[in-house]
C-alpha cells in the first residue's frame, strides 16, 4: 500500500490556508502525523477520507485517484474521527454489528464472528451487551478503533486518539496501534501528543501552520537533538529564572531543589550533564530552533 499526496492545498474563505502545498508518501506501517492543535491536522485527515475537497493538489491511494475513485477508495479506509459518537440505542454489539452491515460485511455468521473477534480484541467483549452509550470515554475509543477495522481496511486514519484518555488507556491503545502496525496495512494517527507515536511509528511528518516542517523517521528528528539536551540542579528560584531562557521538558523536586531537563543549544551559568534526547526532545527541540508553535501535550514518560 501506499498514499501519495502531491501539492495538496486547502483554502478556506477568507483566503485562510489550512494546507499549503502539502507532499507526504506514505506507506506501510504507522506513520505519525504531528502538531499543535490548529496545525491543518484533521482537515488533511478529512481530505484523506473523502470527507472534504481540497482547492488543488493530488491524491492517489494505491495508484488510485482520490477524488475519481472516491467509492471505491472508501472501502479501503477505516476511519476514527476525533469526536466519535455512538447510537444511544444501540447495545455494544449492535453498533459493531451495525457499523459492519455499512462497511459491506454482508453475510451475518461472518459479521458476528468478525464483532466477537474484535470486542475481545479491543477489550469489549465483557461489556458487549452494554449500552454503547454508557460506555466510559476509552471504552468508546476502543469501540471507535473496532468499527473502524470491521471492513478489513487497507488503510487506517485515527484522528487524536488519545485526547481525554487516561494512561492506561493511552497504552493499551498504543500496544494495539503498534500490533495493528505489523500487518499489512498503513495506520496514519494524527495527533499532538508525542507519546501516541514515540514509541511505534516508523515514519513522520512535522505540521505547523498548514504546512510540513519535517518529514522522515523519528531516529532522523532525534539525531538532530543530539548535543542539545541538558539536565541541571537548580533552586525554585533558579528554576524560575531558567523557564525564561530555556524550554523546560520536566522538573523532579531533588534534595537542595530540582532536577530540570531543558533543550537548548548551549547552556551557560548552570552545571550540565548532557542527556540522550527522546522524541519528545527532539520534538520540542525542532520547534523551538523552527519557530513552531509550541502548543503540544508531552509524553506520559517525564525522563
Amino acid at each position: 500500500m501506499q498514499i501519495s499526496i502531491r501539492d495538496l492545498t486547502k483554502q478556506y474563505a477568507g483566503s485562510k490556508y489550512a494546507l499549503k502545498g502539502i507532499n507526504l508518501e506514505i506507506h506501510n506501517g504507522l506513520f505519525g502525523l504531528l502538531g499543535p492543535n490548529g496545525a491543518g491536522k484533521t482537515t488533511l485527515m478529512s481530505i484523506l477520507v473523502t470527507l472534504l475537497k481540497p482547492t488543488s493538489g493530488a491524491v492517489s491511494v494505491n495508484g488510485l485517484d482520490l477524488f475519481k475513485k472516491r467509492k471505491q477508495i472508501r472501502r479501503m479506509v477505516g476511519y476514527l474521527p476525533q469526536n466519535f459518537s455512538v447510537f444511544s440505542k444501540l447495545a455494544v454489539w449492535e453498533f459493531l454489528d451495525y457499523a459492519g452491515k455499512m462497511s459491506g460485511v454482508k453475510k451475518r455468521k461472518v459479521r458476528r464472528e468478525k464483532v466477537d473477534r474484535l470486542l475481545d480484541e479491543v477489550g469489549l467483549f465483557d461489556v458487549r451487551d452494554r449500552w454503547a452509550s454508557k460506555l466510559s470515554g476509552g471504552m468508546k475509543r476502543r469501540l471507535g478503533i473496532a468499527q473502524s477495522l470491521i471492513g478489513d481496511p487497507k488503510v487506517l486514519i485515527v484522528d487524536e486518539p488519545t485526547v481525554g484518555l487516561d494512561p492506561e488507556e493511552r497504552l493499551r491503545f498504543r500496544n494495539l496501534m503498534a500490533d495493528l502496525s505489523q500487518t499489512d496495512i498503513i495506520i496514519i494517527l494524527s495527533t499532538h501528543i508525542v507519546g501516541d507515536i514515540s514509541s511505534t511509528c516508523t515514519d513522520m511528518a512535522l505540521l505547523d501552520f498548514g504546512e510540513i516542517k519535517f518529514n522522515g523517521s523519528p531516529e532522523r528528528l532525534v539525531s538532530n537533538a543530539k548535543g542539545k539536551v541538558w539536565r541541571v540542579t537548580v533552586s525554585m528560584k533558579e528554576l524560575n529564572e531558567l523557564k525564561e531562557k530555556y524550554p523546560v521538558i520536566s522538573s523532579v523536586p531533588a534534595e537542595g531543589g530540582f532536577e530540570v531537563r531543558i533543550v537548548g543549544d548551549d547552556i551557560t551559568g548552570y552545571s550540565a550533564l548532557a542527556l540522550e534526547p527522546n522524541l519528545e526532545d527532539a520534538y520540542i527541540y525542532f520547534m523551538q530552533s523552527s519557530g513552531m508553535d509550541m502548543n503540544l501535550e508531552a509524553s506520559d514518560n517525564g525522563w
